[in-house]
């Protein structure tokens, strides 16, 4: 069961970053340091973005975006690292 959860845990880690390179290059983008008609920045883009867009419409129906705010990239960042959290303090106790 340790495994398991070790398992979990690594992939759990691999959403957090996939989130945090998306929210960083939303930013870069958005003042103009990264352009998407470069092919790299493009495809690495489109990629996140489509892998995180069903996530992110799921909590979108729970809160919409505010004040042209989107506040789903930080709901499901507190959501992974509750996660993180959980299994960490119990990890152990699987044994």
């Amino acid at each position: 069961m340790t495994s398991l959860l070790q398992i979990i845990l690594f992939a759990v880690q691999i959403i957090r970053w996939i989130v945090l390179v998306q929210v960083i290059m939303s930013w870069l983008i958005n003042f103009q340091v990264l352009n998407l008609r470069q092919p790299l920045v493009s495809q690495i883009w489109y990629g996140v973005s489509r892998t995180l867009e069903p996530i992110y419409s799921r909590i979108r129906r729970l809160i919409p975006i505010s004040g042209g705010i989107d506040f789903a990239p930080l709901i499901l960042l507190f959501i992974v690292y509750a996660v993180e959290i959980v299994i960490r303090n119990n990890l152990y106790a699987w044994h």
